[in-house]
């Protein structure tokens, strides 16, 4: 049987939690971002199980658009200098309250993402204590 993590996140700029226990995807409490699309800016709901694809959003966005995401609290931009292996548009992040940082691709339609650790012995160390692995 496969374990479904829920992740819990924040901005990496400012520390705030960015789920939303308002919205509920997959049974777990979303994590909310605005978004900036070509034509348009609102909100965007993500599924915070790790490799669920769900999302609720507010805008049209085009498949294959690369969108900016930002947080809701200090409205800064999430994107980091790594780019989508898959389809080469920046990837954003959010900080994992247990350690670490999950990175997601910012085109729709691309479901590229990753878990990075940077100090990996006590990041890991949290995530495994934290999710129990």
């Amino acid at each position: 049987m496969e374990k479904k993590v829920s992740l819990h996140v924040k901005c990496p700029l400012c520390g705030k939690s960015l789920m939303d226990n308002d919205v509920i995807l997959n049974g777990k409490p979303s994590v909310k971002v605005n978004i900036t699309s070509e034509n348009d800016r609102g909100v965007l709901h993500l599924c915070s199980t790790y490799g669920c694809d769900l999302k609720k959003m507010e805008v049209e966005v085009s498949e294959h658009e690369v969108v900016e995401f930002y947080c809701p609290h200090c409205n800064k931009e999430l994107s980091t200098n790594e780019h989508c292996n898959e389809c080469e548009a920046p990837m954003v992040a959010f900080v994992i309250k247990a350690g670490g940082e999950v990175r997601i691709c910012s085109r729709n339609g691309c479901l590229n993402h990753h878990i990075v650790f940077k100090d990996v012995s006590s990041e890991l160390s949290k995530f495994y204590y934290e999710y129990g692995f």
